[in-house]
C-alpha cells in the first residue's frame, strides 16, 4: 500500500463489518477514523445507530474516531453540515501527520467529500411543507423521482425525510450554481463485499442482539428526555419502528418483523448507491467480508 495517500475510504452496507475492519486498519497504519454515518452523529443514540464503540479499541489501543456523538437528538444534521465538519477534521488529522480513514455506509456523505460537491445550506420552506402534508411515502417518493438530477438521493423511509428531500430539490431549482467550496479528494476506496445471504443472516442476528442489549430502553429514554415521537420517527429504521411500538401503533411482533424487513431493504439501497458510485467513475476495491479480519488487514497493507 502506498503511504502517500491523502485518504482511505472504507464503505459497505450495514452489518458488513466495515467498522471492525477500519479500526484494525487504523491500528496497523497509526491512522484515525472519520465516521460517515448520518445517524451516529447523535448523542444517546448508540444501540439503534450501531455505533459499536467497542470496535474502536484494538489490542488495548483506543482508535480515535471523529464525527460520532457531536450533536443532540432532535437536531437535523445534514450532508451540508457533514461536508464542513469532515473538512475541519480531515485538515486537523493531516496537519498532525496522520492518515485519515473515512468509514461509513451513508453513500451521499462519502460521495459529497470525495467529489467535492457544491452544496447549499437549504432553509425550511413552510408553504411547501404544508402543501405536502398528508401525502403518504409512496406519493412523496413519486414527487421526488420527478426531479431530473436529485441532489439528495438518500434514505427516505419516513415522510419527514422525503419532504425534506423534496424541499432541497425545490431550493436547488431556484439557485444559480456557485463556485466549488471544496476540491475533490483522491482516496483509496475499499468496499466490504458481503453475500446477500450472509448479509441477511448478520442483519437478523444483530437486530435480535441489539434488542437484547436494551435498544427499546434507549428509545424510551430518548422519549422521556423530551424528544418527540415525530422527531424519533424522522430518524428512520430502528427509531421509527420502535417508536411506533412504544406509542401503540405496532405490536412488538409487528415492530420486529417490519423493522427487520426495512433494514434488509436499507442494506440493498446502500449497495445500489455504491454500485452507482462505480458507474459515476469511482474505483472501489471490493474485499470479501467473510475473510478472517487478520487476513484482510494483511492482504490490504501488503499490496502495492
Amino acid at each position: 500500500m502506498s503511504y502517500e495517500l491523502d485518504l482511505i475510504t472504507v464503505l459497505g452496507p450495514t452489518a458488513s463489518g466495515k467498522t471492525s475492519f477500519a479500526a484494525a486498519l487504523a491500528y496497523r497504519l497509526n491512522a484515525e477514523i472519520i465516521s460517515a454515518d448520518s445517524r451516529q452523529v447523535y448523542r444517546r443514540m448508540t444501540i439503534g445507530t450501531g455505533k459499536d464503540l467497542a470496535d474502536y479499541r484494538v489490542n488495548g489501543k483506543q482508535i480515535p474516531a471523529h464525527l460520532i456523538d457531536i450533536c443532540e437528538p432532535g437536531e437535523k444534521y445534514n450532508v451540508f453540515r457533514f461536508q464542513h465538519d469532515f473538512h475541519k477534521v480531515f485538515t486537523d488529522i493531516k496537519t498532525r501527520g496522520k492518515l485519515p480513514i473515512l468509514c461509513g455506509g451513508t453513500g451521499l456523505y462519502i460521495e459529497s467529500v470525495l467529489k467535492g460537491y457544491k452544496l447549499l445550506d437549504v432553509p425550511e420552506n413552510p408553504a411547501l411543507r404544508e402543501s405536502l402534508k398528508g401525502k403518504n411515502i409512496d406519493e412523496l417518493e413519486k414527487i421526488l423521482q420527478s426531479y431530473k438530477k436529485p441532489h439528495n438521493k438518500t434514505e427516505t423511509d419516513s415522510c419527514q425525510r422525503a419532504i425534506r428531500a423534496i424541499e432541497i430539490e425545490e431550493y436547488y431549482l431556484r439557485q444559480e450554481p456557485e463556485i466549488r467550496e471544496y476540491e475533490p479528494i483522491e482516496s483509496l476506496i475499499i468496499g466490504m463485499d458481503v453475500s446477500r445471504e450472509l448479509r441477511r443472516e448478520k442483519i437478523s442476528r444483530r437486530l435480535k442482539s441489539r434488542l437484547e442489549e436494551g435498544m427499546l430502553d434507549e428509545v424510551k429514554s430518548l422519549m422521556e428526555s423530551g424528544i418527540s415521537a415525530e422527531e424519533l420517527i424522522y430518524y428512520g429504521l430502528e427509531y421509527k419502528y420502535l417508536t411506533l411500538h412504544l406509542i401503540g401503533k405496532l405490536s412488538y411482533r409487528e415492530m420486529y418483523d417490519q423493522l427487520e424487513i426495512a433494514i434488509h431493504q436499507f442494506a440493498k439501497r446502500q449497495m445500489t448507491w455504491f454500485r452507482g458510485m462505480e458507474r459515476r467513475g469511482f474505483k472501489i476495491h471490493w474485499i470479501d467480508a467473510a475473510t478472517p479480519l487478520p487476513d484482510l488487514i494483511n492482504s490490504v497493507t501488503s499490496s502495492e
